[in-house]
């Protein structure tokens, strides 16, 4: 047998294939040890100067921690058995397209890989290059995600492995070359309904069809995902991220890949998903933090006036109304020479320029066409000025003067102070939009600060500010951009994130269901458009593998009031016995009975009932989530209601549903987000009258 090869199961014995599997485990575990020595080994001293020592060891580190091997977490998930050779070469020829050349490399790489193959979270290979793992991401491991009895790609069996942390303790074989269907994979379901603590942990083993086609959507495709509870939208967002980089790698490498979540609790419990996939080097951010962390607080009503794309043309126009009407010429002496350059034609460069350029490169750019004009002037005198010449009549004096008193330096911060504190410059900036007089007196200050440096900005503030600074000067676009929550944010907050993907391409997620903001959106073309993805693909997610039945129909009560115009998630998990409504129940002992459970405990509250919870509960070990120091290794977590959201817990209780819905605007909404947090039990107290659509 060929050193590529591997034997197929020598025995039907389970126990002696069982054991034979372990056994490439532990193999394989070896061979990322050597594959890990070997990176760490390998010196940036070769590079030729510092800077490029210091790209070079980044990359090394950076691989070192790629290659490393999580104990607690399995190597590979399942395993597949191939057709005959021929078979696979026939069917790979009459389905080869022109996709992109980094996708095509993938398939070449793995067209000498045996008939069996193991599926796991990266390429593992011995010393003599023998494939003993191939990344899940890989063309040739889809079958593992999309092969069925109906189109078994050329796959005879699919094994799936069940692990006890990170020991192999059972295996599953579905026959996808004898027709018929497929019962329900124990391995699977035991695998999703797993009780856990701590962060979020990905879904690589349990992708489903429907999710593994987002996965692996092209990297030109912007795809926006509407998901129910428990759909897995969020892992689904992350592990595109993590396939597009492998099969992307040195684009992505240049213009990067950025998360964005609604708070920092939501990026720390997600914040291994990517590490163990492999992937080190991804950027994961707030809105807030992207933007500028502004909180300064602010009537909703003029955040969302702020928050509405109509903004837009307002602090375009406000932004060009700082350049004034030429009313004097340039004249600029060298030596005994005089050089004059009319008032009409500094009219005519200025008119030439506004609008057609952003602001920075248009005052750099009146510059550089007065000096050239001045230069006409030289030759015309019979000198031969050159580019030196220009620059230097670019920077002269007269020509500042002329630049700062026509076309001012300005930053978004003064544009925005001048608009919010001077009610005569707000009507002419509003003056062709179709932001009322009404709307016009709320934007204004009641109580304008002495300056702009010393004026206190809200959150709604800090998209208006990205805006002014994109008009200003160009905002840099990376390659991917993955959104989470976009449902919460404002058309300008849309705006902001489109121009960081403008060049490339985003992954979308949310449920309009669970909107919570008071500029929350109805429509995920209406997202995209704001974005500028016009051409994205909107797809739904309504299958729930996590939240249990039970648990999402008394949820989905509130959809009426809510989301009328989606469909009732499904949930694949009965969930018998998962919810429990208790008026007047003590806080203490449902504590206790989820405590005597395995798994995480989530305690949800209104925002301000959170310390005379956790008071209650003095002499049981607990901690408060923060949103900015999340502990989420804690088991017993007590949440403010409005930091549940994108948060799961095995066992969550609800405390007073009543007050969370009187907090906000749109407090039925939050509350349907609190009760789908649960993935095992859900037990809901109340002293007040819950509502209607929710009394049992």
């Amino acid at each position: 047998m060929p050193a590529h090869q591997l034997a197929p199961d020598i025995s039907d014995d389970p126990a002696d294939v069982l054991s034979a599997e372990q056994s490439h485990l532990a193999e394989s575990r070896k061979a990322l040890q050597a594959m890990r020595a070997h990176a760490q080994s390998l010196s940036a001293d070769a590079a030729g100067d510092w800077v490029s020592r210091q790209v070079l060891q980044s990359l090394l580190d950076q691989r070192v921690a790629a290659l490393a091997d999580h104990p607690d977490t399995p190597l590979f998930f399942g395993r597949l058995d191939r057709s005959a050779p021929e078979r696979r070469v026939a069917r790979r020829e009459s389905e080869r397209s022109d996709a992109d050349e980094e996708r095509s490399g993938h398939d070449h790489e793995h067209d000498d890989l045996p008939g069996i193959i193991y599926v796991g979270r990266r390429h593992v290979h011995d010393g003599a290059s023998r494939a003993l793992v191939i990344d899940w991401r890989a063309p040739v491991s889809r079958p593992f995600y999309q092969a069925s009895p109906s189109d078994p790609m050329d796959v005879v069996r699919r094994r799936r492995f069940g692990y006890h942390g990170g020991a192999l303790t059972a295996y599953e074989d579905e026959p996808l070359d004898q027709g018929g269907e497929l019962g329900p994979s124990k391995i699977l379901t035991d695998e999703i309904e797993r009780p856990r603590t701590g962060p979020m942990r990905d879904i690589v083993a349990t992708i489903q069809p429907d999710q593994d086609e987002i996965v692996r959507a092209a990297l030109t495709q912007t795809v926006c995902v509407q998901g129910a509870p428990g759909t897995g939208k969020t892992a689904v967002g992350l592990h595109r991220a993590a396939y597009l980089l492998f099969t992307h790698r040195e684009r992505l490498a240049r213009s990067g890949v950025m998360i964005v979540g609604p708070n920092r609790a939501f990026l720390s419990y997600i914040s291994s998903v990517l590490p163990a996939l492999g992937e080190v080097k991804v950027d994961q951010t707030t809105v807030a933090d992207l933007l500028g962390a502004y909180d300064t607080p602010e009537e909703p009503e003029v955040a969302a006036i702020k928050g509405d794309a109509r903004m837009a043309a307002v602090l375009e126009r406000a932004l060009w109304l700082h350049i004034s009407k030429p009313e004097e010429g340039l004249v600029y002496t060298r030596g005994v020479h005089r050089f004059r350059v009319a008032d009409y034609e500094v009219r005519e460069i200025v008119a030439s320029l506004r609008g057609t350029t952003r602001y920075g490169p248009g005052r750099a750019a009146l510059a550089q066409r007065l000096a050239h004009q001045v230069l006409v002037r030289m030759e015309q005198r019979g000198d031969s000025p050159d580019d030196r010449v220009q620059d230097a009549v670019a920077r002269s004096k007269p020509v500042k003067q002329l630049v700062d008193a026509v076309w001012p330096k300005v930053t978004p911060a003064q544009v925005l102070f001048r608009l919010l504190s001077d009610a005569g410059f707000l009507a002419k900036a509003c003056a062709k939009s179709d932001i009322s007089p009404d709307e016009q007196e709320m934007l204004l200050w009641r109580k304008p600060y002495r300056g702009w440096k010393s004026a206190k900005w809200s959150a709604a503030d800090a998209a208006l500010l990205d805006e002014l600074g994109d008009l200003i000067e160009r905002t840099s676009s990376l390659g991917h951009l993955v959104v989470d929550e976009a449902q919460d944010l404002s058309e300008m907050q849309l705006r902001a994130l489109g121009r960081r993907c403008r060049n490339g391409s985003a992954t979308v997620l949310g449920d309009l269901a669970q909107g919570t903001t008071p500029w929350s959106t109805t429509s995920w073309e209406a997202v995209l458009r704001h974005l500028g993805q016009d051409s994205g693909e909107v797809t739904e997610l309504t299958l729930g593998f996590r939240v249990p039945r039970e648990v999402l129909d008394y949820a989905a009560r509130l959809l009426p009031s809510i989301a009328p115009g989606l469909a009732p998630p499904r949930s694949l998990r009965p969930g018998l016995g998962s919810l429990s409504v208790r008026p007047g129940a003590a806080l203490a002992e449902a504590v206790g009975a989820a405590l005597s459970r395995e798994g995480s405990i989530g305690v949800i509250v209104p925002d301000a009932l959170v310390r005379r919870v956790s008071g209650s509960l003095e002499g049981i070990a607990h901690a408060v989530l923060d949103p900015d120091a999340a502990d989420q290794e804690h088991r017993l977590l007590i949440i403010p209601a409005t930091l549940a959201k994108g948060l799961e817990y095995d066992h969550v209780i609800v405390v007073e549903p009543a007050d969370i819905v009187a907090a906000e605007p749109r407090g039925l909404a939050r509350l349907y987000v609190v009760l789908t947090r649960a993935v095992t039990s859900l037990t809901v107290l109340h002293d007040k009258p819950l509502p209607a659509a929710l009394a049992i």
